[in-house]
């Protein structure tokens, strides 16, 4: 089963995008090689649901975070080799001595490049099979080569550096014939060999990379458990993409599975939710996650409700489009999948008494789903008072504002409790609107 993000989701919680550099995507791109990068994609695209894939996830990152290390290859090299790779050989040796013969015919009457290009992509292929065998060897001595992420990698490399017919052609000055013969080992015969070691080549990149730049942020690893486990409890939560963010402490069970969130303009609020958004969603890929610690039931998905667009085109007004969302995570949850669902604003796009009416009845009807967990936030605290009979399902917190005369200062750490801050005014005031007017 796939782990459910859809693009509302997504873009709420700035996850993809190589040229967004507010993307969390963007924090760890920091790999050398396309391959990588295009792997690194590939697992954000799809976050893992089983606990057990999770952690082993997990323990190659740890990994690599206490064993620091080199990426040892040339990205430039790695790419050639691919490219060469993917254009093949002839079925059969003699077709391969043929078809160099004839290049090399080429090159001497019309000065074909072809020619070249091969012996070039050959040349290529040498290079880093012999950086490959001084890995294979250092890692062998070192005694890295089992029970560690480098062991698929090494018994793939083995498999092809051990091969005699290889190792003969690689030490030696070669003759067309035996270019023919190397090109057609290395593009045919051991093409599917190279390319699933090229593949971990740059998964040892993914690896080596996530791992440091975790480190050096101070992230942590979570611990993922199977879903009837079904609690989350994260402390030290903090937003990966801000230096200085301010960190909060989050749980939640299924006898606990609402937390009901208050506070003023630019407390916090959707910094904070988009905050758990992102550690729950970098945690089901394995990925270290800026908290200080994570223990988690794996979850079905994320669906999060922060920057909802009307729709001009299907004539959907802002609260309509907000309705819409909240009918599609109430199919989601209504059919028993385990959700992480995040509404930053409950209905903004109406007037205050049907906000408060349905603020108030979808938060109490969320309730009933314990499997799911849900971060609600809205300005209209007086719902809080009322959802207080429905027991103790709902955790109510909030964001406080302290005022310093009329300036508003904010701590950005979460309290017990309701708040009836409102500081829209005096921020407008504050900026001298009024007096411009």
């Amino acid at each position: 089963m796939s782990f459910i993000a859809d693009k509302q989701t997504l873009d709420d919680l700035s996850l993809l995008g190589k040229y967004n550099t507010h993307s969390i995507f963007h924090i760890f791109n920091q790999v050398k090689t396309r391959g990588a990068e295009k792997l690194l994609n590939e697992l954000f695209l799809h976050p893992l649901t089983d606990a057990e894939q999770i952690n082993n996830r997990s323990a190659a990152f740890r990994y690599f975070g206490d064993h620091p290390t080199t990426f040892p290859f040339d990205e430039a090299l790695l790419g050639n080799m691919e490219a060469f790779l993917d254009e093949g050989s002839a079925g059969n040796l003699p077709m391969a001595i043929w078809g160099m013969s004839r290049k090399k015919l080429m090159a001497v009457l019309v000065k074909e490049e072809t020619y070249q290009l091969q012996l070039a992509g050959i040349d290529t292929c040498i290079a880093l099979l012999k950086g490959f065998a001084v890995l294979l060897d250092q890692l062998e001595q070192e005694g890295r080569d089992k029970n560690t992420p480098w062991e698929k990698w090494v018994a793939t490399a083995r498999h092809i550096l051990r091969d005699k017919r290889l190792r003969e052609l690689t030490t030696t000055k070669r003759s067309l014939l035996q270019n023919a013969r190397l090109h057609y080992l290395v593009a045919s015969v051991f093409q599917q060999s190279l390319k699933t070691l090229l593949n971990l080549t740059y998964e040892i990149e993914v690896f080596i990379t996530v791992s440091r730049i975790g480190k050096k942020k101070g992230f942590a690893y979570g611990t993922a458990f199977p879903k009837e486990k079904n609690m989350l409890v994260a402390t030290g939560v903090r937003h990966p993409g801000l230096e200085k963010a301010v960190s909060n402490t989050l749980s939640f069970r299924g006898n606990s599975n609402v937390l009901f969130l208050t506070g003023a303009n630019m407390a916090g609020k959707s910094t904070l939710m988009k905050s758990t958004g992102i550690m729950m969603y970098l945690a089901h890929m394995g990925f270290p996650v800026a908290a200080v610690d994570l223990q988690f039931s794996v979850l079905d998905g994320i669906y999060s409700s922060v920057n909802v667009p009307d729709d001009l085109n299907r004539g959907y007004s802002h609260f309509y489009a907000e309705v819409l969302r909240v009918k599609k995570v109430a199919e989601e949850v209504d059919a028993g999948k385990h959700l992480f669902v995040i509404f930053d604003e409950l209905f903004k796009g109406t007037n205050v008494k049907d906000a408060y009416d349905a603020t108030l009845a979808v938060t109490a009807a969320f309730t009933a789903f314990t499997d799911c967990f849900f971060i609600i936030s809205t300005h209209i605290f007086e719902v809080g008072d009322a959802l207080k009979s429905e027991g103790d399902h709902i955790q109510f917190e909030f964001l406080p504002t302290i005022m310093e005369g009329t300036v508003p200062r904010y701590t950005y750490r979460l309290q017990k409790g309701i708040t009836s801050d409102r500081q829209g005014m005096i921020i407008i005031e504050n900026e001298g609107i009024l007096d411009m007017l």
